[in-house]
Order: C-alpha cells, then sequence, then structure tokens
C-alpha cells in the first residue's frame, strides 16, 4: 500500500527508525508498535552496523509482520542510516521513532486523529516519559520531561524554541509533502531533532500540541545523547545563534545579552561572530562598568533606555528566570520588546 492508496480516513503512517546495536530493548520497542490500535501502519527499519542480534531480531520480526521492512545503511551515523529508511517509505503521514524506546498503544492512533483535524501544514506533538529497566531516571532527564509535557500542554513550542529541543525526535506526526518542505532528514546537523523544530519553524508549520504521553523513553548509560561528542554540549549555542540571526534577529533593533554567568559569555562569544554592537547587562555589582571581551557591562535597567531592544536571556536558575520574566513583562505594557530564553 502507498500513500495513494490509502483509506482518506486511515492514511498509511511510515515509521522510520535507525537500529544500532539495541538487541536487549528491540523486542520490547517491536512489539509496541505491533501493538498499536491503529493498523494502518509500516515500520522502516534500518540497520546501521549493528554487532550484536539486532539484525536477526529485525528479519524474524519482519518474517512475521509484513508491516515491517528491514534495510541496512551503507554509512555509518544516524543520519545517513535515517536517509536510508526514508527512502523507502510509502506512506501519507511519516513519524520516527527509536529502537530502545516504546510506543503507547494508543500513539498512532491520537496522532492521526489530531492530525485529521488539521491536515497538512500542521504537525502533531505530544508528551513523553522516561523510564529505565531498573534504578532511577536522571534527574536532568526528568526535568527536560517536565518541561517538554509543559511545552506540549501550552502549546509553546516556538515561543521556547532557543531553550532546548521543543519536540523529541518520536514525538510528531506530519504529511510528507511537509517533511520533504523542511528537508526531510537531508540536513547533515546534529543534533538532528532540534535542527528539524527549527525548520519547522522557518517553514511555518504550525505545531499542535496535545496533553497527551506519546512515547516512553528508555534512560540508559550508553544512549547516544550521554556518549556522542555531538551532544557533549547540551546547550547547543552554536545551532540557535545561526537559527536565530537567520528567522528572528531584526539588525534595525538593539540586541541585549543579559547574563554574565559562563553561558551568557560563552554566548557573547557566540554573538561576536555575528555582530559586534549589541549590549551586555546583569546584575552583578562586581561586573557593572567593566569591560569584558570589549563590551562594556551594564545593570541590567540599562534595557529601559532602548528602544524596542531583543533581549537574549542567558541565565541557567529556574528562579532567576521567573524573575527576568516577570520584570520583563512588567516592564513591556506596550510591545516594544522581545525576548528570548536561550538556556
Amino acid at each position: 500500500m502507498d500513500s495513494n492508496s490509502s483509506n482518506d480516513n486511515q492514511p498509511l503512517v511510515s515509521i522510520v527508525m535507525a537500529v544500532k546495536d539495541t538487541a536487549p530493548y528491540l523486542p520490547d520497542c517491536l512489539d509496541s508498535i505491533i501493538a498499536q490500535t491503529y493498523t494502518n501502519w509500516e515500520l522502516i527499519a534500518v540497520n546501521d552496523h549493528s554487532t550484536d542480534k539486532t539484525p536477526e531480531i529485525l528479519n524474524t520480526y519482519a518474517a512475521k509482520d509484513a508491516r515491517i521492512r528491514v534495510f541496512n545503511s551503507d554509512q555509518p551515523k544516524l543520519i545517513p542510516t535515517l536517509q536510508v529508511g526514508y527512502r523507502e517509505v510509502k506512506g501519507a503521514l511519516i513519524n520516527r521513532m527509536d529502537s530502545d524506546d516504546k510506543m503507547p498503544e494508543y500513539k498512532l492512533e491520537v496522532m492521526v486523529n489530531e492530525w485529521q483535524k488539521y491536515g497538512k501544514g500542521h504537525v502533531i506533538a505530544g508528551g513523553t516519559q522516561h523510564f529505565v529497566d531498573d534504578g532511577n531516571v536522571g534527574d536532568g532527564f526528568l526535568k527536560y520531561e517536565t518541561w517538554l509535557n509543559e511545552v506540549a500542554r501550552s502549546n509553546t513550542h516556538y515561543q521556547e524554541i532557543y531553550r532546548e529541543c521543543v519536540i523529541p525526535s518520536h514525538c510528531w506526526l506530519l504529511h510528507k509533502d511537509d517533511f520533504d518542505k523542511a528537508g526531510a532528514f537531508d540536513p547533515i546537523v546534529y543534533p538532528e531533532d532540534y535542527d528539524l523544530c527549527f525548520r519547522f519553524y522557518q517553514l511555518g508549520l504550525k505545531v499542535i500540541g496535545i496533553d497527551v504521553i506519546l512515547h516512553y523513553w528508555r534512560d540508559r548509560s550508553n544512549r547516544i545523547s550521554r556518549t556522542w561528542d555531538e551532544y557533549k554540549d547540551n546547550r547547543y549555542f552554536e545551532l540557535k545563534l545561526q537559527y536565530f540571526y537567520k528567522l528572528d534577529r531584526d539588525k534595525k533593533r538593539p540586541l541585549v545579552l543579559w547574563g554574565a554567568g559562563k553561558n551568557g559569555k560563552d554566548l557573547a562569544q557566540g554573538i561576536l561572530n555575528f555582530e559586534r554592537d549589541f549590549y551586555w547587562v546583569c546584575d552583578n555589582q562586581r561586573k557593572i562598568g567593566k569591560d569584558i571581551y570589549g563590551l562594556r557591562m551594564h545593570h541590567f535597567e540599562f534595557v529601559m533606555q532602548l528602544n524596542q531592544p531583543q533581549i537574549i536571556i542567558a541565565v541557567s536558575a529556574p528562579d532567576g528566570k521567573n524573575e527576568i520574566k516577570n520584570l520583563l513583562d512588567s516592564w513591556n505594557k506596550q510591545p516594544v520588546m522581545d525576548y528570548w530564553f536561550f538556556s
């Protein structure tokens, strides 16, 4: 079945999954896909040079269920493997899966039903829940999960996009035509899920957040987000700044960087690659009035002297973020300031 022969009420969903050395977890993953209440799906599973029992497991499941098709990647690494899989899809709707995770049985049904309310031009995104087979989920992942689920509930994906990746790689569904327009898996940019979110934003696709757990996300010590160099600095300032200057920076307006800690200093160095004349503010009395990287540090109230500033906020403490947001909102009685949190 291909997208042209799919029933309009039950379009074929193509699930693209790169698989590498996940034999201990793969049967649970595949069983969760087979158990979906929405049955019109295909799984394109691409083996990325696995050295364990992964190929045998994939082939065993494919022999039992014709909806599972197995391929081998011609190049190592995640994105080239996803590209191999995407070339094989036949569905009208696209989803991605990670081979060590699990789907709740209602995942595809909920996502397809929601997408059909809106149609092309929309991305459906929902919540996620971490789990481990034994022990406890890491505190950092729990905080990220809580934040992600609140973003989905409040449908604030683009408002929050410069903080962290607002849609995990496994928690979106959209039409293939829209995915192609957004560049699909073509860019070799890591983290690939975060880059994809920015491309959705750039294209103007509307994200529909739903308050539903759509994915069970396994926390394990050897997941690539913990082991690959590409994910080592999880602030991703370089990626964020590239898209900020492409999509949101208005050089007719003054730019302010708020925060003089490590995040602020690293962001200042990044901003200097794009422009030299911006303002830097903080609340640290020891730094106010001093020059750092050739820029004079101002008290944060200096912002009120500027005409329609754009503000990048580089404060990591949650209390500090809330305090700054409340302060800026109190100053911003008229829409004269725009601000984004970058950490």
